[in-house]
């Protein structure tokens, strides 16, 4: 069974990713103009293989993050193994990216990186379990990476970026006719889960680097804001996949309880002080591999 609404319900069953054979694309072409765009220009944008040494105290991580999560009572699962250097594709390291679950529902999207798409053989068992499989149409100008999307119950807030189009946006509308899709546009990165968090019905943290009071999504009118701005920035090896924002990526477990990067000490004490009770667990190289605690995992089941 998938039945997943909203960001903060119960957390009962989820995805935990894996590092195992990570590897940066050489063929990709998309991925091969990523030098062209990126704002970061001290170091190259690394191509091959990930380092073993980087794959392992990821591995180390997210199998904390694991048993952490059934420590919890949470039902972890885990991708298939598949050898992304062999096959010149990305990683399992960011489940959230490649699939979107809003209800029942399994949206499979057409991704910036097209050899994303060979991550599908390692979710079959969890697709089939699916009510309703969309897939999006590749080839078709569309692009969108799950996460670009915020699922809020009735609601849902799509980012246009460079890793998700106003054509995605409309396809979206097309298939969720009954779900009213916010599209926003404040931040030309990439997915919106290090921008804006919503941490439970009514309170929602934003970045305030990048929203402005102005920009804010109509979704949150009435809500309580918590408006963060500035976060400690992690360590990267050679080039950041990431910004130092990945530190505001977190996953929420139920309307209390919330998953954060141990050095965002800040950030921790402001959620404590909404008496959120906060578990801080590291991700050493979320910004090498692009992935904080919400990119890493995608819920299946949340209590409705």
């Amino acid at each position: 069974m998938i039945s997943s609404w909203n960001e903060w319900s119960t957390l009962k069953k989820i995805v935990v990713g894996s590092a195992t054979d990570a590897n940066w694309p050489v063929h990709d072409p998309v991925f091969n103009r990523e030098s062209e765009k990126t704002t970061w220009k001290e170091t190259p944008v690394p191509s091959g293989p990930v380092p073993d040494w980087i794959i392992d105290e990821s591995n180390e991580d997210l199998d904390q993050l694991a048993t952490t999560l059934q420590q919890l009572g949470v039902e972890v699962v885990r991708p298939e193994p598949l050898n992304f250097q062999a096959h010149d594709g990305l990683y399992n390291y960011c489940p959230r990216d490649r699939f979107l679950v809003y209800g029942d529902t399994m949206v499979d999207p057409a991704m910036m990186y097209p050899c994303r798409d060979m991550e599908l053989q390692c979710y079959h068992d969890i697709v089939d379990k699916a009510d309703r499989y969309l897939f999006m149409p590749r080839n078709e100008g569309m692009v969108m990476d799950a996460a670009n999307v915020l699922r809020l119950n009735d609601r849902m807030l799509f980012l246009e970026s460079c890793s998700g189009n106003r054509a995605a946006y409309n396809w979206m509308c097309e298939q969720f006719p009954d779900v009213k899709i916010e599209l926003c546009n404040f931040y030309s990165g990439v997915h919106i889960d290090s921008t804006i968090v919503a941490l439970r019905e009514g309170l929602v943290m934003l970045n305030a680097s990048r929203v402005t009071f102005d920009q804010v999504p109509t979704v949150f009118n009435g809500w309580h804001k918590i408006w963060i701005t500035d976060v400690v920035a992690q360590d990267f090896y050679q080039y950041p996949y990431a910004s130092k924002w990945i530190g505001m990526n977190m996953l929420v477990i139920d309307s209390n309880t919330v998953i954060v990067d141990r050095a965002q000490i800040e950030l921790i004490k402001t959620l404590e002080s909404y008496r959120f009770t906060v578990i801080p667990l590291q991700l050493r190289h979320s910004r090498t591999l692009g992935g904080g605690f919400h990119c890493v995992t995608l819920d299946l089941v949340r209590e409705a």
